[in-house]
């Protein structure tokens, strides 16, 4: 196994070790710390409850790898290894475009692959693996009933306990794909105003950005369900569309139990305003922290419903997901995502180094989610 590096490779030795050492000083709310700079665009970012940190690479923005631990400051090894990190497109046991990761309460990694972005895409998959063997835990595949063509199975929230998965589709038809890790089954859930775009523009860097529509012109990008978290107790699903201004929640027993998708539809409701975001998390006392793109930062919104900015930096170009690590840490990706040709229509204008950041939130957080 090989770790890779801007200088080349370096000795595997660095992969076992999680890479924690921060600050020793006592941290502030809304304290941020640069964990990784990598030459290596990350997408989604998950870190263990021993401070291991994992990341996907971003489908839009390729690397030489597709699933990483990040092993120091500037190196990272592919995960699980080498060969699920082929070629994409070569086999059924590649990772073709990996988006969301998390990491649950047994250590095991999930990752969604929802194999688009490719010039021939590949079926939609949702793998787990134990990060201790490094080996396959889980392998669920999707098909057309559940994710169809043009789907972008990304984020995901998982209920390791009661064994569901939950995965959000931001793609041309928004929908929330349930899987029942115990059985094998899946069901979509689609066509809900609360999955949908608001008209309002996704503004990065003080530019509206653009998105390529049916027909090939550059429209005003409009995305649909994209962060989706749980609470501590997995009773309650809570999700947003990334251009959207609203927070929403839903009991998951009403997934758990197979109920109608009239009866979800009924039972969503509105908790609380959003950013335009990519990612969010939740914490054990019930807060959220959304990811604020035109913002450059994190937002906070209160178990009561108050939205307040967490942290604001200039550095914060993107921040793709959010995820907690140990105690009141939150790790974020940072990939300067809106400078991909896919928003602009001209060159990557994506400067390295690309970052995996965290902040001190002061809260309890559930390592992983």
């Amino acid at each position: 196994m090989k770790s890779y590096s801007k200088f080349g490779f370096v000795a595997a030795a660095t992969v076992l070790a999680p890479f924690t050492a921060m600050s020793t000083e006592a941290p502030k709310v809304g304290q941020v710390e640069i964990v990784a700079e990598l030459d290596i665009t990350p997408g989604n970012v998950t870190a263990s409850k021993d401070g291991r940190i994992f990341a996907s690479v971003h489908g839009m923005r390729r690397g030489p790898i597709q699933l990483m631990e990040i092993t120091g400051k500037n190196t990272y090894a592919a995960f699980p290894d080498a060969g699920w990190n082929g070629q994409p497109g070569s086999g059924p046991n590649v990772l073709n475009t990996p988006h969301g990761v998390l990491i649950d309460g047994k250590d095991r990694l999930w990752v969604v692959d929802h194999g688009n972005w490719m010039d021939q895409p590949q079926p939609p998959k949702l793998v787990a693996f134990d990060i201790n063997s490094r080996q396959l835990a889980y392998r669920f595949d999707f098909d057309a009933s559940v994710a169809p063509k043009g789907q972008i199975l990304q984020d995901l929230a998982v209920d390791g306990e009661r064994g569901f998965v939950y995965v959000a589709d931001c793609g041309p038809d928004p929908a929330i794909v349930v899987v029942d890790i115990s059985t094998g089954r899946a069901r979509r859930f689609a066509g809900h105003r609360s999955l949908a775009a608001d008209d309002v523009d996704l503004v990065v860097e003080g530019k509206p950005l653009l998105f390529p529509g049916a027909d090939g012109r550059m429209l005003p990008a409009r995305v649909g369900v994209n962060p989706i978290t749980l609470s501590a107790d997995g009773e309650t699903l809570f999700f947003g569309a990334m251009n959207g201004t609203s927070w929403f929640a839903v009991p998951a027993r009403l997934f758990r139990e197979g109920a109608s998708d009239s009866a979800i539809g009924m039972a969503i409701k509105r908790v609380g305003a959003k950013p335009i975001s990519d990612g969010a998390a939740t914490d054990a006392e019930g807060n959220h922290f959304i990811t604020n793109l035109p913002e450059n930062g994190i937002d906070k919104l209160t178990s009561d419903g108050r939205l307040e900015p967490l942290v604001r930096d200039e550095r914060f170009l993107w921040a793709d997901n959010a995820h907690f690590g140990p105690a009141s840490w939150l790790y974020v990706a940072v990939n300067q995502l809106h400078r991909n040709p896919i928003f602009s229509g001209t060159t990557d204008a994506g400067k390295p180094p690309y970052l995996i950041a965290r902040i001190w939130t002061g809260t309890r957080g559930q390592p992983g989610r």
